[in-house]
């Protein structure tokens, strides 16, 4: 009976981690610059702004509704190329099936595909943003 619950006990626990997300944090622009040779984080705010919603995960559409942002974001600090370049390297190399550090939904226990995030899950999201006192914000 003790190895039974000691085992029940386990799976329960192991199960209420792997529902938890951990502290949101940044890489910049992962394996991209962050800004020009002289304006060397011209961009960063946009990539952590990305990242931030890469944290947390969601839906397909929340997905590409984020890399649309980043792609406005790097647009309107006067590089319109170079957000046209970061839009496709997001769209080839975020996705939620890698297991990088910058898949969509790192946040979460890898794997965590496409899925709306549950009200428990967006609960945990806000007791984090208080503690950082608000999400990232983008530069428009």
């Amino acid at each position: 009976m003790r190895t039974l619950l000691s085992l029940l006990f386990i799976l329960i626990s192991t199960h209420l981690s792997a529902n938890s997300i951990s502290a949101f944090t940044s890489d910049g622009c992962s394996v991209f610059p962050d800004g020009t040779p002289t304006q060397k984080e011209l961009w960063l705010s946009c990539c952590t702004a990305h990242d931030y919603a890469y944290w947390k995960g969601g839906t397909y559409d929340d997905r590409l509704n984020a890399d649309r942002e980043l792609e406005k974001c790097v647009a309107n600090v006067g590089e319109a190329k170079i957000a046209k370049l970061m839009l496709a390297g997001v769209r080839v190399g975020g996705s939620p099936y890698f297991p990088t550090s910058f898949r969509w939904g790192y946040g979460w226990p890898y794997p965590r595909f496409y899925e709306p995030l549950s009200p428990t899950e967006l609960a945990q999201i806000t007791r984090l943003e208080k503690l950082a006192e608000g999400p990232p914000v983008l530069n428009k």
